[in-house]
């Protein structure tokens, strides 16, 4: 049957690999459209202000 140093190695393989499935479900269900947000709020802010200062510039 397993020795105690194989037992060991399999409960550290299922904590790595458990941990491993929590990271990649954290990272796709939080982080990523978290990021893919922020980065389209950035985006659609400094579109806005540089039709404000095309505007600005228009009227001078």
């Amino acid at each position: 049957m397993f020795e105690f140093d194989q037992y060991l190695g399999f409960l550290a393989f299922l904590a790595i690999l458990t941990i491993g499935f929590w990271l990649m479900i954290f990272l796709t269900a939080f982080v990523i459209p978290y990021w893919i947000t922020g980065s389209l709020m950035e985006k659609m802010k400094m579109k806005r202000e540089a039709k404000k200062n095309a505007q600005e510039a228009g009227n001078a």
